[in-house]
């Protein structure tokens, strides 16, 4: 569960960081998406859109495939509820 706690924390200074309106950008809204819940080749067919740097891609291929081995369906949509929750705050 650290590693959920962790992603939880990275959506949520991802959202903080993103002008003061909580809104995601859409390419960021896109790969939080993609990353959660969709599968590895789409995943980085994204990452690939925005950068050509083999070591990037890689490593965002290895944290991928240990999101996917580590964490539940359960885990990954509880993750998606807390950052839409901070999305939809008043106070964001």
């Amino acid at each position: 569960m650290k590693l959920a706690g962790a992603l939880v924390l990275l959506g949520a200074a991802l959202l903080l960081t993103s002008g003061g309106d909580c809104g995601l950008c859409p390419v960021i809204d896109r790969k939080v998406e993609l990353f959660f819940h969709g599968n590895l080749e789409d995943y980085l067919q994204h990452v690939k859109e925005y950068t050509n740097n083999p070591v990037l891609v890689e490593e965002a291929e290895r944290t991928k495939t240990c999101v996917d081995s580590n964490l539940t369906e359960e885990d990954k949509t509880h993750i998606t509820n807390v950052i839409e929750r901070i999305k939809a705050s008043p106070y964001c």
